[in-house]
């Protein structure tokens, strides 16, 4: 299965938040939206990091209470892994696995036009292999 088609079925709206976002209104952000990671971008479209509940765990301990106002672009990870619409889902959860990240932006020509979490590859997981199963008993019940 290709990423496109996990897009498909869960839509290509992505919650971003410009770099000079508080992370107060960042967690604002996340719990309106029950999301767990936000794409940091100046326009909408070009990426400039990505954010998440952990990123902002990790800084609220060494930081404090005062991180609270603070930019998202102070905390945010700026070295983000993408993928493409053309991508295999195989090869997206084996970056998820080896980078330990579960959220990944889905560029095309540059912009961004998606984002795909670790919970989506499950499910397309899932997916595939109820259709495996449903493929086999057809064949055993001589469907086919």
């Amino acid at each position: 299965m290709r990423i496109a088609e996990i897009l498909r079925r869960k839509g290509t709206e992505v919650a971003t938040v410009p770099p000079d976002t508080t992370v107060r209104n960042l967690l604002a952000a996340l719990a309106e939206y029950n999301i767990g990671a936000v794409v940091v971008s100046p326009d909408g479209s070009r990426i400039a990091g990505i954010v998440s509940e952990r990123d902002v765990v990790r800084s609220l301990h060494a930081r404090g209470a005062d991180l609270l106002d603070t930019r998202v672009s102070e905390i945010m990870t700026v070295d983000v892994h993408t993928c493409a619409p053309d991508d295999l889902v195989d090869g997206l959860r084996r970056t998820m696995t080896e980078h330990r990240i579960r959220h990944l932006p889905v560029v095309h020509d540059g912009q961004l036009i998606g984002i795909v979490s670790i919970g989506d590859v499950v499910k397309s997981a899932i997916s595939e292999l109820a259709t495996e199963r449903e493929h086999l008993v057809e064949y055993l019940q001589g469907r086919y």
